[in-house]
């Protein structure tokens, strides 16, 4: 719109599009909740630099192919259950820590689309040789958002 055409809606003109940007980028939001890859694995504690240093690099390789988000966390309170538990889910032994991560994208398409691209990646294959945890243990899932605030 140029000026005139601004002129000819009137004074309410500025209030009347910041309503509408904002109430679209509200529905926007609303009705498209992302998509979340989880992880749970037990990793050595003598290993979690290595750990971290792995986890830098491939966030690095998510995030430029896309993932809107990357978080590593060590467990820090992670009791043992009776019957289920994270340390139960990945038969953690003495001397190891639960990690618990996740990868954020738009959809389950934009995950698949990234995860291609960061399957083909020959940083991804220098490091999958000498991995700092036990892989057969590690759980992981693609999960629909059903709640995001």
């Amino acid at each position: 719109i140029g000026r005139q055409g601004v002129d000819e809606l009137g004074p309410a003109f500025p209030a009347k599009f910041f309503y509408a940007l904002i109430l679209r980028l509200v529905l926007k939001e609303v009705s498209t909740m992302s998509y979340v890859d989880g992880f749970i694995l037990a990793v050595p504690e003598d290993k979690i630099p290595d750990y971290k240093k792995l986890s830098r690099k491939m966030g690095k390789i998510w995030r430029e192919y896309g993932a809107l988000a990357y978080v590593e966390c060590e467990g820090d309170d992670v009791p043992v259950g009776k019957l289920t538990s994270f340390t139960r889910a990945v038969k953690l032994k003495p001397g190891e820590v639960v990690v618990f991560s996740w990868i954020v994208y738009n959809s389950r398409a934009h995950r698949d689309a990234v995860n291609k691209k960061v399957m083909a990646d020959p940083r991804l294959n220098k490091e999958m040789k000498s991995m700092p945890f036990d892989t057969k243990r590690m759980i992981w899932g693609g999960f629909k958002t059903i709640v995001e605030m």
